[in-house]
């Protein structure tokens, strides 16, 4: 019997609008975005949102509300449980990453301290 594990990402329908907004409007044909982190930033990581013009070898990938997320694997184990939005306000529209993983975050909002998911807690939530 196969069993069917939780997506590392959720992607609010707020988010996937405007992914496919963005995709539709791409230079080039694009399979969606790709979703990872990187080292830098006051709080010392920040999470990175590209479009994407292939699957790279051990990206995950999330289907869901008509879109295509991949996901670096080297940002999994960081990802995990997280859910990415597209929020607008009086000033700004920008996505927004709700991670269980996030240790802290810096004052201007460009960066977090993130842990990696235990896996065990991870699977107990699916």
């Amino acid at each position: 019997m196969a069993t069917t594990r939780p997506a590392v990402l959720k992607v609010t329908e707020g988010a996937a609008a405007r992914i496919r907004e963005i995709v539709a409007h791409a230079e080039r044909p694009a399979v969606g975005v790709r979703v990872g982190i990187t080292k830098g930033g006051c709080a010392g990581m920040s999470y990175q949102l590209d479009l994407a013009y292939d699957v790279a070898r051990g990206d995950e990938v999330v289907d869901t509300n008509g879109v295509r997320v991949l996901i670096d694997p080297k940002a999994i184990l960081y990802l995990l449980g997280s859910e990415i939005d597209f929020v607008v306000d009086k000033l700004s529209a920008r996505f927004v990453f709700r991670n269980p993983n996030e240790v802290s975050s810096c004052g201007c909002g460009e960066s977090v301290s993130l842990a990696p998911a235990k896996v065990e807690t991870a699977e107990q939530s699916a």
